[in-house]
């Protein structure tokens, strides 16, 4: 009665095994190839990789899940994506010229360039890779609770994230930045009708929009406005601004802006991609249906697929499903190439200068493999909720943003020891906030005060030794 689900979703991972094979053909897959497309995608392909980070299983299960455990506070999901957006427009192309005419590759290149620097390129491939974990983590948890309930339990969740690992990192081992761009088009067609189809029918069911909200907000007078769990107006304006500001300093975020052919694509997508967020809302309603339908969930990261499995056939649910594979799946293969491509670009051939190009493009398949190990036993052995464990991973890569942007806007201010310090002492701030389990402070959040902090140092430590270190390349930002 239930296989047509999991029928379903291992069908769909197939289908992207094969666009990953299908991809690659007539293409020799060196790193530039590898991971970043030899720099010639359009607007489609460029859209669909950036706005990946939007519909991810993050938004998918995350997203639902806080608006079922949390409430008011998930608003912070829709505003942030607005803000990089913002962003993007003016800190792209910029990035993207640089790029095109330095030929990087990942994102520590930027800073190596920058600085003539070879240990900030270590410092940031380092804790780009700690800040990845986490990351792909909330991914294929979320897969894996995706495979479960849409197997109704058949398969446990450490089984499905076991299978889900092995075929991701095949998929990435042979395709590269390819075969995430040619799924990322399924990914974002499928996701958008199953976003439309839940965040209408689950409301439907529960009475209606209007009346859900009116049943929540007596049954849980306040839910719907922040403040729930301490995160009111300060904790919200600070966690859009670290959450908006680090949302391009994801190593494969920075590294999907190199595979564009020209920088005209960042200030066309720039325009349409706020627009993208308002299905998030849909999102949103699911989750607070969720609260009608299946009430008294412990696990909130269910919120979404145990209202859906109750609600729709099984055939439905296993449709749904496999467009939540796919937002694992997606994102998840892209943090794993750039994983593989820090570790060996900017770490292994630094240490190993006389390293042909076929060893280090080894390397990166093999360190592919490493972290599928190292995220499947993380995910496994962490009860963390998807939202959590994707703001530990910003917390991390938002301190690259003050060294990016002075570098960019305003070079003779920063000098390589004003950056590196500032990345330093951010981190550790981070690490420390996160081993006492401090994730607010003053109504704030604290990865914001470390990004705070962050800014500060870069700039006094430049202004102490600008006279003795050379000032970065200046950036042509046509501006």
């Amino acid at each position: 009665m239930h296989e047509a689900p999991i029928i379903l979703i291992f069908a769909t991972m197939l289908v992207a095994l094969c666009l990953a094979l299908l991809s690659k053909k007539r293409k020799r897959l060196d790193m530039e190839q590898w991971s970043v497309g030899g720099r010639r995608f359009g607007v489609l392909f460029v859209f669909l990789l950036l706005a990946g980070e939007i519909y991810t299983t993050f938004t998918f299960l995350g997203g639902s899940g806080w608006a079922y455990g949390t409430g008011g506070p998930t608003v912070y999901i829709l505003a942030y994506g607005a803000v990089a957006y913002l962003f993007s427009y003016f800190l792209l192309p910029p990035i993207w010229r640089y790029a095109k005419r330095h030929q990087l590759i990942s994102q520590p290149d930027f800073f190596v360039r920058q600085f003539n620097s070879p240990a900030l390129g270590v410092l940031v491939a380092l804790v780009g890779v700690v800040a990845i974990i986490p990351y792909l983590q909330s991914q294929m948890t979320g897969l894996g609770l995706i495979v479960q309930m849409a197997s109704y339990g058949a398969l446990p969740q450490w089984v499905a994230i076991a299978i889900a690992m092995f075929l991701l990192a095949i998929y990435v081992t042979v395709s590269g930045i390819y075969g995430t761009a040619w799924t990322a088009v399924l990914k974002d067609i499928l996701i958008l009708a199953v976003v439309l189809v839940v965040g209408i029918a689950l409301p439907i069911r529960a009475g209606g929009l209007h009346q859900l909200m009116v049943h929540i907000n007596q049954e849980k007078p306040g839910f719907l406005t922040l403040g729930q769990h301490g995160m009111g107006i300060p904790w919200f304006l600070s966690t859009v601004a670290l959450t908006g500001l680090g949302f391009y300093m994801w190593p494969h975020a920075f590294g999907a802006v190199y595979t564009a052919k020209n920088e005209r694509i960042f200030r066309r997508n720039a325009t349409f991609l706020p627009l993208y967020q308002l299905i998030l809302l849909f999102v949103f309603f699911a989750g607070f249906a969720a609260i009608w339908i299946v009430p008294g969930l412990k696990n909130t990261n269910l919120a979404l697929l145990a209202a859906v499995q109750k609600t729709f056939p099984a055939w439905l649910v296993g449709v749904i499903g496999s467009a939540g594979v796919l937002t694992a799946i997606v994102p998840g293969s892209l943090m794993m190439m750039c994983a593989g491509t820090l570790v060996a670009e900017n770490l292994y051939k630094p240490c190993f200068k006389n390293a042909s190009s076929q060893q280090v493009q080894r390397v990166a398949r093999v360190v592919v493999w490493l972290v599928a190990i190292v995220t499947f036993l993380f995910s496994i052995h962490s009860n963390a909720t998807i939202v959590a464990l994707l703001l530990m991973g910003y917390n991390f890569v938002s301190q690259f943003f003050p060294t990016v942007l002075l570098t960019l806007f305003a070079p003779s201010n920063v000098t390589k020891a004003g950056a590196f310090s500032g990345i330093v002492i951010g981190v550790v701030l981070v690490v420390y906030f996160t081993l006492t389990k401090q994730s607010i402070l003053w109504g704030a959040n604290t990865g914001f005060w470390a990004l705070l902090v962050n800014m500060l140092v870069v700039l006094l430590v430049s202004v102490a030794t600008r006279q003795k270190s050379l000032s970065p390349a200046q950036v042509n930002t046509g501006m």
